[in-house]
């Protein structure tokens, strides 16, 4: 079976009336850290930090008999351009189910303007496509694909600062943001850890993690992993810049004590290699909707089992894709879901892509249905040509 269409897509949702909230959701008023809002002049609300909101688009792969398939892109229109451009000529044509094949041909095509960034995003949108087509064209699920499930049911932590809803809703292991730059010192010390001390008492003794988001350096990222050490933190999260691998070295030599982890903003199994051979941190987090799709998201995966890190990848039980991937994945035994919605608002009615399951007591499991099992109505999907039109 060929493929006879390569497509750039948006999805209008219907409009869907949400209960009514108890309050609005933390994201929406507090304070977060992001490279970029080092400087006072962007904002620390996480819905107006400039590039920190993927621009969703999709990716629609259709084979001659009329069944597509879909990945979702991130970051807009650049993104968008490349698969447009570059990845949709260079596949259409060729064999659907030559799905290792599409992924190292899009690889090599991409390595004289660079095989990570905007590049390495694009790819992963046609390889998510390409996988849920394949589950599709066989008439199993994806994860069948990739050997069958190992475990009932994904164990999920929730990323969110509402973690009195978090609780009730049945999550036994928490993230939270970090508000903090490193040039804020000792001011910026106190405030981390007032709210890691008021994130401790509200969990108990449940799993609780710290998520800087590329904001610290290395001398305060130690200064406060000594500050957070009485909270017994499972892990402080991406605390540097993605290519500071000798600073991720010198956090674990100065302190060991707290498990290091990093990945989202890494692309490419080629990042992730450098991070295990030179033992980096202790936990890696991968973006399948970033790192290269699916194909390369199980090349990382394999590494690091090889090196005996764990994978939990970055927003892996928020879409089809990661929950497929961890089902069937024994060293990939906890998702991450990030909780954006208000506090008092069932998971399931904020949920705009039908298909697709939302954790229940801290626990997910996808779809049973072929391919990811992404029940999306063709009506609701709209062709749109990036270089042609004023694309958002």
């Amino acid at each position: 079976m060929k493929i006879s269409s390569v497509n750039i897509v948006v999805i209008d949702y219907p409009e869907k009336a949400l209960p009514p909230s108890r309050r609005p959701n933390a994201n929406r008023a507090a304070a977060r850290a992001f490279p970029i809002n080092k400087y006072p002049e962007f904002s620390a609300l996480h819905t107006r930090i400039p590039g920190a909101i993927p621009g969703e688009f999709w990716v629609q792969v259709v084979a001659e008999d009329g069944t597509w398939g879909l990945g979702q892109g991130s970051w807009g229109g650049p993104v968008a351009a490349a698969v447009e451009t570059i990845y949709a000529p260079l596949i259409l044509g060729k064999d659907c189910l030559a799905v290792e094949y599409l992924a190292d041909i899009m690889w090599r095509a991409s390595q004289r303007t660079g095989g990570e960034g905007i590049n390495c995003i694009a790819r992963s949108a046609v390889d998510l496509a390409l996988w849920d087509l394949k589950g599709k064209l066989l008439e199993v699920p994806v994860y069948s694909l990739l050997g069958g499930p190992v475990r009932e049911a994904i164990n999920c932590y929730c990323t969110s600062d509402d973690l009195d809803w978090a609780i009730e809703l049945g999550f036994e292991r928490f993230k939270i943001s970090n508000p903090v730059h490193y040039d804020h010192g000792e001011d910026g010390l106190r405030l981390a850890e007032r709210k890691v001390a008021a994130a401790r008492d509200a969990v108990g003794d449940r799993e609780l993690m710290y998520n800087p988001v590329m904001s610290f350096n290395v001398d305060f990222a130690v200064r406060i992993a000594e500050r957070l050490r009485p909270y017994s933190l499972r892990w402080i999260e991406e605390p540097l810049m993605p290519w500071d691998m000798d600073g991720l070295l010198e956090l674990r030599r100065r302190a060991g004590w707290v498990c290091w982890a990093t990945g989202e903003d890494h692309h490419g199994r080629h990042a992730f290699r450098a991070l295990l051979e030179r033992r980096c941190v202790d936990v890696i987090q991968p973006d399948i909707r970033w790192c290269g799709g699916l194909s390369e998201l199980l090349k990382i995966y394999h590494l690091a089992e090889s090196f005996g890190v764990a994978t939990i990848p970055h927003f892996g039980a928020n879409n089809a894709y990661g929950q497929h991937f961890h089902i069937a994945a024994p060293e990939a035994a906890v998702a991450e879901y990030w909780m954006g919605s208000d506090p008092g608002v069932p998971l399931a009615e904020v949920s705009r892509i039908p298909g697709v399951a939302v954790p229940e007591n801290g626990k997910v499991r996808p779809s049973d249905a072929p391919g990811f099992g992404m029940d999306i109505p063709k009506e609701w999907i709209r062709p749109v040509k990036v270089l042609n039109e004023d694309f958002r």
